[in-house]
């Protein structure tokens, strides 16, 4: 049995040891918690690195393209620090509005359905869609109700596939059976390399199609013209950030660095 003085020190003691214990813990939990916040100037970027010449890996595995590095010239020139994630095209817009990513750089069209999930920069790019066949192969394609002579493939989210379920599908013009879905453009080149078992021809945005035409295996047949613009996506609302792209693109558009960039990316 302790008396009542030497319980009262006993306590006294388990007191002294508990607050630095408790002290320890909150700086533990400072700085765990600052590990994962992200810092005021960093932007991420989301982008489909399967779209030459616009986002693609290189031989490295990095993440390239003429959007890429626009974006990212954009960014640090107005005082930012730049990562890029390569994400699913038909995931870019959700990962913007879950706060996984700041900003879409992925040849996105500008559309009215877009624009109400989001908020887009002065376009920087304008294009019409192409389509593409195997070289070699039977597919004879000189009209658009040729299309429906094949299977038909484009990837999810695009402005190609709109295309191809609004304009053929919906119409009855293909049959449903014979439009290929994909998540990424190349399996669909892959599968169009494989040859007409696979799927005949794929509807794209023409300077990709040309970037996968100067590859090889592949050639352009017929053009759409669907008056397209490609812009930088930011979270709706997100005005600040908006405004900072915007000047930033002016800014670059202005100089030289736009085009050596136009020259790298189309014209060599």
């Amino acid at each position: 049995m302790f008396s009542w003085g030497e319980k009262k020190m006993i306590n006294t003691k388990k007191k002294l040891l508990v607050v630095p214990l408790i002290l320890a813990l909150v700086v533990v939990a400072m700085s765990l918690s600052g590990c994962t916040q992200k810092p005021a100037n960093k932007i991420i970027v989301g982008t489909s690195a399967d779209f030459p010449p616009f986002e693609f890996t290189d031989a490295n595995g990095a993440i390239v393209g003429f959007d890429v590095e626009l974006i990212t010239k954009i960014l640090t020139d107005q005082g930012y620090t730049v990562e890029v994630q390569d994400i699913g095209f038909d995931s870019l817009i959700p990962a913007l509005q879950t706060g996984k990513i700041d900003v879409i750089a992925a040849a996105m069209t500008i559309t009215d359905e877009r624009k109400g999930q989001l908020d887009f920069s002065d376009p920087y790019y304008d294009a019409n869609q192409a389509v593409l066949v195997k070289i070699g192969s039977d597919v004879n394609i000189m009209t658009e109700d040729d299309l429906a002579n094949y299977i038909i493939g484009a990837q999810t989210g695009t402005t190609g596939w709109g295309w191809v379920n609004d304009t053929l599908v919906a119409t009855g013009t293909l049959n449903s059976d014979n439009f290929s879905s994909y998540d990424l453009y190349t399996d669909a080149v892959a599968d169009l390399i494989v040859g007409p078992s696979r799927v005949g021809a794929i509807v794209i945005d023409s300077p990709v199609a040309k970037a996968f035409a100067d590859m090889g295996y592949v050639k352009i047949v017929l053009n759409i013209t669907t008056n397209e613009s490609y812009g930088f996506g930011v979270l709706k609302g997100n005005s600040e950030l908006q405004t900072k792209i915007n000047e930033g693109l002016t800014a670059v558009m202005a100089t030289s660095y736009w085009e050596d960039l136009v020259t790298k990316y189309f014209a060599s």
